[in-house]
């Protein structure tokens, strides 16, 4: 006879699994993580530039990356068969490499070609972009493909 203990510990786990994948969730949660840790940091080690793109480069990238890589996943409800049933690691490795190598184009472009064909002055945040946008697009990507990926069930083939 199963235990009152067995009993919610098992109602606890199915609760879990059948989350469905909110991305409005996904978005203010890559948002507001990165902005309150990177925040936190640059905040405790005075380092002010870091405090400052703590929500501005750092979480917006991780924002938009999350709502482009979520909004890709879900295709409107009905996922891509092959997103279902390809491995998590190899799904999840080739959309963090993806969305990665696209932020390091952005933040290349923005540090340097800008500046050279541009009014745009060089500055120090430039710099950072190349930086902040890959690492925020490599983390955002990584965790809503694992929490997406979470909630859905591989279909047959």
């Amino acid at each position: 006879m199963p235990t009152i203990k067995d009993r919610a510990r098992r109602n606890r786990a199915a609760s879990r699994h059948s989350r469905s994948f909110s991305l409005w969730r996904e978005v203010l949660a890559a948002y507001a993580a990165p902005a309150l840790m990177a925040g936190t940091a640059g905040v405790v080690t005075g380092q002010q530039d870091l405090a400052v793109a703590a929500c501005t480069s750092i979480a917006g990238t991780s924002a938009v990356v999350a709502f482009l890589t979520g909004t890709w996943l879900r295709h409107g409800g009905r996922p891509r068969r092959w997103t279902t049933t390809t491995p998590t690691v190899a799904l999840t490795g080739v959309l963090v490499i993806t969305a990665a190598g696209a932020a390091a184009l952005l933040g290349w472009f923005t540090a340097h070609w800008l500046p050279a064909h541009t009014p745009i002055p060089a500055a120090p945040w430039l710099e950072r972009l190349r930086i902040d946008l890959p690492v925020s697009a490599a983390l955002a990507t990584t965790i809503v493909t694992l929490r997406w990926r979470s909630t859905t069930t591989a279909s047959p083939i």
